[in-house]
Order: C-alpha cells, then structure tokens, then sequence
C-alpha cells in the first residue's frame, strides 16, 4: 500500500505553492481565496464505485472514488463553499483528468450566477500507439474502466454513440460534453506522458530512447518526429471540440507535467512560459476574471524547441 491508496501514509503536511500560494507575489489573482486540497487515493480519478474479491479470495477490494468526491463535495458545502461567490476546481495530472470528469457536476452544485470554472492541468491524456505501436496506456485505462466500473461518471453522449467505455474515459472525448468554462493547461511535450505513454518500460525502450524520455535536450532528430506525432495528437483532439466555447486551452511546448503548483511548477517564475505573450499566471487569470477581449483562449506553442521560454528549449551540442 502506498500513500495514494491509504490515509496512513499520506503526508500530514503539503506546501501550497502555485496557484494554491498565499503569496501575492506569486499568486496574484487567487492568493486570498480559500482552497482545499482533496488527496488524491483512490486510482480512477475519483470516478469509480465497485467492489471485488481479491484473486485469492481472501479479501474484499473497494473502490469508492466516487463516493469519496461525492462525500468531500458534500462535506464542503456544509461547510460554506456553498456561499461562495465564484469557484476554481482545479487539478494536476489525475486530478487533472479528475477536473475535466467532474467539472460539470461541481458547477451543478451552485447557482447560476455564481461563476464556476475549471482548470486541468496535465490531465489530457492521449490514446496514442506507444514506440512499439501499441497503446499501452489504452490498455490501462481499459483495467481501471472495468475494474471500477467508472461508467457514472463517463460523457453520456460518448456512450450512447456505443463507444467503448475505455475511449470515453480519455479527454479528447470528455471535453466534447464540457458545459462549464474550462481552461485546460498542458504541455505538448507533456514529461509524465513521453515517460509513460510514449516510451514506457512495456514498450522496451533501448538506452537513447531512456536517455530522450528523461531529458527531451537528449533526444536525436528521429525521436523529435515521434514526439512532434505526439503533439500532432494533442491538437487534433482538441480542436475536435470545435466551436465548443466552453473549452480554452494554453499548450506550451515545455518538458513538463504539472505546471502551476508543484513545488517544481514555472506558475509565476522567471522561468514561466509565454503564449501570446503572456505568462501562465497572466493567462489564467485574464480567462478567469473576463480581463482579456477574447472569452475563448487558444493558444498552441509550435513545436520544440521553439519557444525560448520554456527552461529546457535548448537541444545539446
């Protein structure tokens, strides 16, 4: 057991940094309001409800992710989110797909004319052939849609149109239901997804694969192709959406996963990236409080290394 399946080994303290920082300094648009950090335990984005006897059969497995999101939403709102005067649901990598999953239901929860938005960081998970022309990450997202039974939860357009299941619990078919403004922030280049989607251990990567996965400065011009491919993909889902004016997004081309609140996240650092000419911070707030004369903000950085903001641009000598 690990600390993201049992309370007994979570951290008892977690720094707010980023967009969770009451620093002004480094927060400026967000650093006043109350925040809640929902851990994150349950394996499926908080989107299961099922139970099963273990292989041996001598215990019962439970997964109550939805009911644990059901519970802590409930909880808060006893609580006084209830009165609030405008919400954020936000969340990196799972919890960025736990974002986009739940979005719609957590600005059901309040009145029309309380401005409810959201925003997924790194959770765009694509449904791409890995290096040895698998899809392996297809494959697990196909173990946790059967083993727990995350049907609730999934686009009911996506279902009805008898999709599998499995491809309705990807991104590029979750935000085609979007009805809640929603900034989804990613990298093209995205680290975890080149690590693990990409080039992951089931794939056999050979050593200049391992040494590109790890540092995008290491990899050679053929193993840029398979990455720009990868880029390719993010795009299209994308904009599959269409004029879907609920969905903005800012998708740089840094090696990066979770970038605006890790302890390690560029949010308001001289090392933050820019689109449009404007930092992470500038562009999320600007879409957040209406500051920009655009209400939909789609900004795509070209392909590496072009973007001189991103702190690993350069390829080596």
């Amino acid at each position: 057991m690990t600390y993201f399946g049992s309370s007994k080994f979570m951290q008892r303290h977690i720094n707010f940094t980023g967009i969770l920082s009451k620093d002004p300094a480094l927060n400026p648009d967000f650093y006043s309001w109350n925040r809640v950090f929902v851990r994150y335990c349950d394996g499926a984005s908080f989107a299961g409800d099922s139970q099963h006897v273990d292989q041996d059969g001598n215990a019962t497995l439970f997964f109550r992710g939805r009911r644990i999101w059901e519970a802590v939403l409930d909880e808060l709102m006893q609580k006084g989110l209830a009165h609030s005067e405008q919400a954020l649901l936000t969340g990196c990598s799972a919890g960025g797909l736990a974002t986009l999953l739940h979005c719609n239901d957590f600005r059901a929860r309040f009145p029309p004319e309380v401005p409810v938005k959201c925003l997924p960081d790194a959770g765009f998970f694509l449904n791409v052939e890995d290096i040895s022309g698998q899809r392996s990450m297809r494959s697990v997202y196909s173990g946790v849609v059967r083993l727990q039974n995350v049907t609730e939860v999934l686009p009911k357009g996506c279902l009805l149109a008898k999709k599998d299941p499995t491809e309705c619990f990807f991104p590029g078919e979750v935000i085609k239901s979007i009805r809640t403004p929603t900034f989804i922030l990613n990298s093209a280049y995205d680290s975890w997804q080149v690590q693990n989607v990409v080039a992951p251990d089931i794939s056999s990567p050979d050593e200049p694969w391992r040494r590109c996965r790890a540092d995008i400065r290491s990899c050679n011009s053929s193993q840029i192709q398979v990455l720009n491919g990868f880029r390719k993909a993010m795009v299209d889902d994308l904009k599959a959406v269409g004029d879907n004016n609920n969905c903005s997004w800012f998708i740089d081309s840094c090696f990066s996963h979770c970038q605006s609140w890790f302890d390690n996240s560029p949010w308001n650092t001289p090392v933050a990236p820019r689109l449009g000419n404007k930092t992470l911070v500038e562009a999320v707030g600007d879409w957040y409080f209406g500051r920009s004369q655009r209400q939909v903000v789609r900004e795509i950085g070209c392909e590496y290394p072009c973007n001189p903001t991103c702190n690993s641009h350069q390829l080596p000598a």
